[in-house]
């Protein structure tokens, strides 16, 4: 075993974390769920982006429960999962979560027709989270969000909404106290998921037009375009991902059953390198890069399935893996 492959089930009886391990070659094979003791929420999967997330030393798992408005901590060690802490949301339906070192952040999408908000933590030694006090801030209204997300510095906070297309930035203290919220118009239409590069490059999907954007974030808050809707002339791109060296940007398009790649170059702007640099069938939507991006991964909703890619030095995928028996509904995806 090298390392780990996880995704939610998202189940509205009861989540749970399900773990693959992961091979040398790519190749996975059911290792464990795990309870995470709060409920699964109708209307998730397919939604977000950052659903489960894992710290950077990948010790720490730490997942939404969209039904129960809470958030679960998992401590891993070898195959095991151990469940350390469950956390108010402080807000109503969880859909995505970051962390910076110990610092933790929840969107909450506010449910049918309900405002959505963010709220912070820290994240103790324990595996537990306490609440931050002052950092609970408003999105800018009833706005379906998917994501967010820190910069690498951990001073700024990004948020999506799709049905505003809106990009909303947050500037954070010392303290880890979010400011109030500072709305950008999106370069494109229904901005969904995105990565931020270690150069400090935000790359953004445009589920509406088929295209991917690239900004800077300054320490005020501010986004500045740098590439505008670039298209990769297929059909829903939703998630996104970026290698570790900060070359190379992924989305699944979740309409055409492909993944597009990109090249991101030292200044931020964004190419088209392959339109279709990998075929997964419809309703491709979740991925995740493991540490050294060696592998791409990419849970399947049609079939059931995750699916495993070498990425290769010039950003070109190889197919190595496919898993079958995903929970229906399953959501999120992380790896290490």
């Amino acid at each position: 075993m090298t390392g780990a492959v996880y995704i939610m089930t998202n189940d509205l009886a009861g989540n749970q974390v399900v773990r693959y391990d992961r091979a040398s070659d790519g190749s996975l094979a059911f290792s464990g769920k795990f309870s995470t003791g709060g409920l699964g929420a109708t209307g998730l999967a397919g939604s977000n982006q950052g659903g489960l997330i894992l710290s950077n030393n990948g010790r720490t798992l730490l997942v939404v429960n969209a039904g129960s408005n809470d958030i679960s901590i998992f401590q891993a060690h070898q195959n095991i999962l151990s469940l350390t802490g469950r956390t108010s949301s402080n807000g109503i339906m969880p859909i995505s979560l970051t962390i910076n070192d110990r610092l933790v952040y929840v969107l909450n999408s506010g449910g049918a027709g309900g405002k959505g908000n963010i709220a912070g933590y820290r994240l103790d030694k324990e595996g537990e989270l306490s609440p931050i006090a002052g950092s609970v801030q408003p999105l800018s209204g009833i706005t379906a969000p998917a994501q967010i997300s820190f910069n690498p510095e951990g001073t700024v906070l990004v948020v999506t909404e799709k049905s505003t297309s809106i990009v909303d930035t947050y500037t954070v203290n010392a303290h880890g106290v979010a400011s109030a919220p500072i709305s950008h118009a999106s370069s494109g239409n229904t901005p969904f998921g995105f990565a931020f590069n270690n150069r400090g490059t935000l790359i953004v999907s445009e589920a509406a037009g088929g295209e991917l954007s690239s900004y800077t974030a300054s320490s005020s808050g501010s986004l500045t375009t740098i590439s505008g809707s670039v298209p990769d002339n297929q059909l829903a791109p939703c998630w996104v991902v970026v290698t570790g060296n900060s070359k190379y940007a992924y989305t699944t398009n979740a309409h055409s059953g492909t993944i597009s790649s990109y090249t991101v170059d030292r200044n931020g702007v964004i190419h088209l390198l392959q339109s279709i640099a990998a075929t997964t069938g419809s309703g491709d939507i979740d991925m995740a890069l493991t540490r050294n991006s060696g592998y791409l991964y990419v849970s399947i909703i049609s079939s059931h399935s995750i699916q495993g890619y070498k990425v290769h030095d010039d950003g070109s995928l190889s197919w190595v893996t496919t898993i079958t028996g995903v929970p229906a509904g399953a959501d999120g995806l992380a790896a290490d």
